[in-house]
């Protein structure tokens, strides 16, 4: 039976269970407990603070964990990162008052900076030979400068909306961070063969993720043009249709490119094209 670490609450513990879900591994979460079993396959969730995850892992007494990188580097424990995610970016960044005039990383020296990463601060700043007082803190770091706790600040930046609000301005993104698979050191031969399965169906699921399924039809003589337009993971699909010098085409196109790839392949001559959801992509 393989363990995993989940975050026990917050829009990374949502985005965690809807992998887990599309990837086959479903428990009841209406009746949520500390450690729960999946339903169909062998695995069982545990539920921790974020912060939390990382030494649990390394302890091995959960074999897997998915959490975010920022958590990974701060803690320092000894735990493999095995898969990115592709959810819950964000980044960690020191930001100052508006009102300051920012000259440089020199503007930290003797500075007292408020933040709940204190590891991979003194890091960034040791590399650099800026002096400042590192002030750790849980909870509001954004609210500190206003009330006089610290000169700046180094937090977790998504939006940007939060410093904004509370009168800051980024001005240095140190760590570029989002949901990680991390697992245990030295997993046995069982255990692993199931994270792996586990991992190639993470893998369907993140690949199928903003991709649309094309399916059109084409002139024969303008086919070459089309197999130049349209992306592929190996190649488009090609059917000869009924009517002469026609055929059929299908691929797999990025969301975002969709419509601009529509409007060349009609633009040679495409009809009928159809737009398809898609799900997961096993490769």
């Amino acid at each position: 039976m393989l363990r995993i670490a989940v975050q026990t609450k917050g829009r990374l513990n949502e985005q965690s269970m809807d992998l887990l879900r599309e990837a086959g591994v479903c428990v009841a979460e209406d009746k949520r407990k500390f450690l729960m079993r999946a339903k169909d396959f062998p695995v069982e969730l545990l539920f921790l603070r974020d912060d939390d995850i990382p030494q649990t892992v390394s302890m091995g007494a959960a074999d897997l964990g998915i959490v975010g990188l920022n958590e990974v580097v701060e803690r320092g424990y000894d735990v493999q990162v095995l898969k990115k995610l592709g959810f819950g970016a964000c980044r960690i960044s020191l930001a100052i008052p508006k009102t300051d005039k920012y000259t440089g990383l020199e503007y930290f020296n003797g500075k007292r900076i408020a933040t709940s990463y204190p590891n991979i601060l003194n890091e960034y700043f040791a590399k650099y030979n800026i002096n400042a007082e590192i002030h750790t803190i849980t909870g509001s770091v954004e609210i500190s400068p206003a009330a006089g706790l610290a000169d700046a600040i180094f937090d977790i930046v998504s939006s940007g909306g939060t410093l904004v609000s509370n009168g800051l301005v980024e001005v240095e993104k140190v760590l570029q961070s989002e949901a990680v698979l991390i697992g245990t050191p030295n997993l046995d031969a069982e255990k692993m063969l199931v994270a792996q399965q586990l991992m190639s169906r993470f893998e369907s699921v993140i690949t199928g993720t903003g991709k649309k399924y094309l399916l059109l039809n084409i002139p024969t003589s303008a086919l070459d043009e089309a197999i130049g337009i349209l992306p592929a993971m190996r190649s488009p699909t090609v059917i000869p249709l009924a009517q002469k010098d026609w055929c059929s085409m299908q691929t797999v196109v990025d969301e975002d490119a969709l419509w601009e790839v529509i409007e060349k392949l009609k633009a040679i001559g495409a009809e009928g094209i159809l737009v398809l959801t898609l799900d997961k992509i096993v490769l």
